[in-house]
This record gives C-alpha cells, structure tokens and sequence, in this order.
C-alpha cells in the first residue's frame, strides 16, 4: 500500500484562481461537501482555458474535453463563507488527452487542504472519438502550465 500523500504548498502550482464558496456549498455537517471540491477543480480548469483563449464557447470547437479520470485527497475542510485559492498545474500532455492536477488552499495559506487530479480525453464532437492532436492554441497553454521537470 503506498503512503497518504501530503499537503502541497501553493508555489508548486504555476496558476492560482480565487473562488467563492457558496452557502449550497455547504453540507449538514457544515462544511464544503467533498463532491463541490471537484466542481472547484472543473470551474478552475475551463475558467482558465477560456480566459486564455484556448476554449472559445461550447460549440466553437470540433475537438471537446470529457472527463475521463478524477481523483481528490483531503486535509482538512472549508465552509462557506471561505474564499479559496485553486492551484492548477499539468502533470502530462498526451496526443489526445491532458492530466491536470489541482489543489485547494484557504485564501492566505500556504499548503493546500485538498488536492488531486482529473484527466480530459479531447474527442471529436461528432464522432465521439479522440482526437489525433490537441489544438495548438489549447496546447500553447498547457504547455504553460506544465511544471519542469
């Protein structure tokens, strides 16, 4: 069995985005449900690609991201009324697809109280298959994410 992985730190994430919790984020046990975390990491994710140009409007694109894989670890818990920071970072480009990993951390601290990862398979729109090449202005952008080494 392999070990419990450990809080990140923020520096470790080339892009960091504030959101909002929400009242709804919140469970009966009074903090975020752990299923918002992955809806933090999605919004997170296509916020950015759309700002940066390499997502226009749903419709705009022949090749479209499903996700594929998703996975989270938890630290320790938000509630609303928490402003957050998600940090995003690109584990691995591939021919069609692209792995994101994400972290959560409250507004000023530095290591994360979530983390995890999600895989988009980019698929042709009507044929529902995977793409030969991700577009160039989506892979510009990836490629800015990526961390060295």
């Amino acid at each position: 069995m392999s070990a419990r992985p450990q809080p990140v730190s923020k520096d470790a994430y080339p892009v960091l985005r504030d959101i909002d919790t929400r009242w709804m984020d919140n469970d009966a046990y009074g903090h975020v449900n752990n299923v918002v975390y992955y809806s933090y990491f999605d919004t997170a994710v296509n916020a950015h690609l759309l700002e940066s140009g390499a997502l226009g409007r749903y419709d705009a694109h022949n090749a479209i991201g499903l996700v594929v894989e998703t996975q989270c670890c938890y630290f320790a818990s938000a509630s609303f009324p928490d402003r957050l920071t998600v940090g995003l970072r690109v584990a691995r480009i591939g021919t069609s697809s692209v792995r994101y990993e994400l972290a959560i951390f409250p507004r000023n601290e530095p290591l994360a109280i979530a983390q995890g990862h999600f895989v988009h398979v980019y698929v042709d729109r009507e044929t529902q298959r995977p793409v030969t090449t991700l577009p160039g202005a989506l892979r510009d952008v990836l490629d800015a994410m990526t961390m060295p080494g």
